[in-house]
C-alpha cells in the first residue's frame, strides 16, 4: 500500500497538470472570444 507522502506527491502532480490545462484552455477560449483566432481561413492544411 502506498504511503501518504507518495499519495500527496502524486496528488500535487495531478493538481498542477489540471491547473495548467485549465489555464491553457481559458487562454484559448479568451483568444477565440477576442477574435485573435479564426476557425477557418488561415490554416496551412486548408491550402
Amino acid at each position: 500500500m502506498a504511503d501518504r507522502a507518495g499519495l500527496k506527491f502524486v496528488g500535487f502532480i495531478f493538481a498542477t497538470v489540471t491547473l495548467a490545462v485549465m489555464l491553457a484552455t481559458g487562454m484559448v477560449v479568451k483568444g477565440y472570444a477576442d477574435g485573435a483566432y479564426s476557425l477557418e481561413g488561415t490554416s496551412v492544411a486548408s491550402r
